[in-house]
């Protein structure tokens, strides 16, 4: 992500809007993105195809208690009127038909979820 003076730029709500990042492979991402969907609100999701990973925009504060395997959480994004902030990524979920951020408890559900979907569709 560029940089700007130690905060990134992401999204298209008010540039005061603080958030963190949780990135996770795009596989696990899609699935736990169908599941959040399905169930309850999600917000934003980035994807990189460059190093293929998903990232959800969550509150700020997330990262320092995330500690979910298969996954980092980045803190103190700073929300602005930019493209995507990393080349080759676009928006999976435009901020602007989402959620302000995914809620991190719905989201570490459903990443849970996901992978024992993932680890069954595996066996077949």
């Amino acid at each position: 992500m560029p940089d700007t003076g130690g905060e990134t730029t992401v999204g298209t709500r008010a540039a005061a809007d603080p958030c963190d990042l949780v990135t996770v492979p795009a596989r696990h991402g899609l699935e736990a993105v169908d599941i959040l969907r399905l169930r309850t609100a999600v917000g934003p999701v980035l994807h990189d195809g460059g190093v293929d990973t998903l990232g959800f925009l969550v509150p700020p504060g997330t990262a320092a208690r995330w500690d979910l395997p298969g996954s980092a959480c980045t803190p103190a994004l700073r929300r602005g009127p930019v493209a995507p902030p990393v080349a080759g990524a676009y928006w999976l979920v435009p901020p602007e038909e989402a959620a302000p951020v995914t809620d991190p408890v719905l989201l570490a559900a459903a990443l849970c979820e996901a992978a024992r979907t993932i680890e069954a569709a595996d066996r077949f």
